[in-house]
């Protein structure tokens, strides 16, 4: 049986919330899964050890329309390298009519998909439903991604994973300046927890987010922090699993710290927490005050409204 997954959300987070959909596919049909996926999700990266991935293909569309499978010629290009591969069954995850006529003129036979035009979705929920649908089965909706054990020693060791401390990883990146607490709260917020627990803290950022390392690295506590920045995704699995939390905001180290089994500390400000921050029994929501998890969502713009007490106790509670 070869298996088809389209998972077209360009996000980490995206990616790594709908691992137990493609685990549970390959699972029920006793096969490794194809994954067609944008690269932004960096899903070569999340799922380098993941045995029920057989491989991953890049869906190479762009906003600008640059991108190699963007246009009618480039639904052809994609048309093509699909088709060869000979898909028994595909799984959309998606309502678009273009994967639907996409499959269609592959050949595919079994074509499984979200009803056309599906607007405006719980990410979580909508999966869940679809893939318990057609696998029959009852799927949790709690994600894992899979390291070797001994990549996890040898970061262990490399890093000095000591017990004398606490392991924080700090997710200070954000895919929007109203998804972001300020960085000198997460600096104040650091201070403040090393003062009463010993910690050395892991700094989760990419390469945009330069200014911000710089900013932390100048600060009181920079003697006790290790940069990502210069670090692959796949480089920091093995560093975050050895840590003892995630406390940051809701961005795509979120997501991967839940799959990594940590608990999570996560700061929703203007992004929906119902759907992205209750999936996992290790996340554990602050919100802005006067908010819920309800009523935190897009447009929500509470970062000015969030409060800085709150935010420590938790995390000294999470730690403790």
């Amino acid at each position: 049986m070869k298996v088809l997954v389209v998972q077209q959300r360009m996000g980490i987070g995206d990616m790594v919330i709908f691992l137990p959909y493609v685990h549970a596919i390959s699972k029920k049909f006793q096969s490794q899964v194809s994954l067609l996926v944008k690269k932004n999700s960096k899903a070569d990266q999340l799922c380098q050890n993941d045995e029920h991935i057989k491989e991953i293909i890049y869906l190479d569309r762009n906003k600008n329309n640059s991108g190699r499978h963007d246009g009618w010629i480039g639904f052809f290009k994609l048309l093509e390298e699909i088709k060869e591969k000979k898909f028994d069954k595909i799984f959309i995850f998606n309502g678009s009519l273009r994967f639907l006529l996409l499959a269609k003129l592959c050949g595919i036979k079994s074509i499984l998909q979200y009803p056309l035009f599906t607007r405006k979705d719980n990410v979580v929920l909508t999966a869940k439903n679809f893939t318990e649908k057609f696998t029959e089965n009852t799927i949790s909706t709690q994600p894992r991604i899979y390291l070797k054990e001994e990549a996890v020693e040898r970061a262990k060791e490399k890093y000095t994973f000591s017990k004398d401390f606490k392991h924080v990883c700090v997710g200070f990146s954000a895919s929007g300046p109203t998804k972001r607490w300020h960085i000198e709260n997460y600096i104040k917020l650091a201070i403040e927890i090393n003062k009463k627990i010993p910690c050395k803290f892991y700094l989760a950022g990419g390469k945009n987010d330069r200014e911000l390392f710089a900013k932390f690295l100048k600060s009181p506590v920079a003697n006790k922090c290790i940069s990502f920045e210069n670090l692959t995704i796949q480089e920091t699995l093995p560093i975050i699993k050895n840590c003892n939390i995630y406390i940051g905001n809701d961005t795509g180290w979120l997501h991967i710290s839940s799959a990594l089994n940590k608990k999570c500390l996560a700061l929703f400000m203007d992004s929906p927490a119902q759907a992205y921050g209750t999936y996992s029994k290790n996340i554990y929501l602050v919100v802005p005050e006067g908010e819920t998890e309800k009523t935190t969502t897009h447009n929500t713009l509470g970062k000015e409204k969030m409060v800085f007490k709150n935010v420590l106790s938790k995390s000294l509670q999470l730690l403790d």
